[in-house]
């Protein structure tokens, strides 16, 4: 079991960007801790991975209404950021799986 790079900032780049208002990254994030709680567990299992990233996805999918809501939008900035957070945490735990693949499920 191998604990997350502690020096990693999570979606650095949204909670820069005032467009991202910081209670949506905040969900964003909490998103994604559930792949790096995975992996933490000491999971390997590309398939056991994929399945949690696509579950993942799909609940960062749900919060496109809340972003609009909030005069926001998942867009190119917040697309490029949760990509390179997503390939960073599989490229620290060694997961082979693709960006692209791991982030199949967007639809954004």
């Amino acid at each position: 079991m191998k604990p997350f790079d502690p020096q990693y900032p999570l979606l650095k780049e949204m909670y820069q960007d005032e467009y991202f208002p910081d209670f949506l990254v905040d969900k964003v994030r909490r998103e994604l801790q559930k792949v790096i709680h995975l992996l933490e567990s000491g999971e390997i299992n590309v398939k056991v991975v994929q399945k949690k990233l696509d579950e993942v996805i799909c609940a960062i999918n749900d919060l496109q209404d809340e972003f609009d809501e909030n005069d926001s939008e998942i867009e190119t900035v917040a697309r490029d950021c949760i990509g390179e957070t997503v390939a960073y945490i599989l490229e620290w735990f060694g997961i082979p799986i693709e960006t692209e693949e791991a982030i199949r499920e967007r639809d954004w």
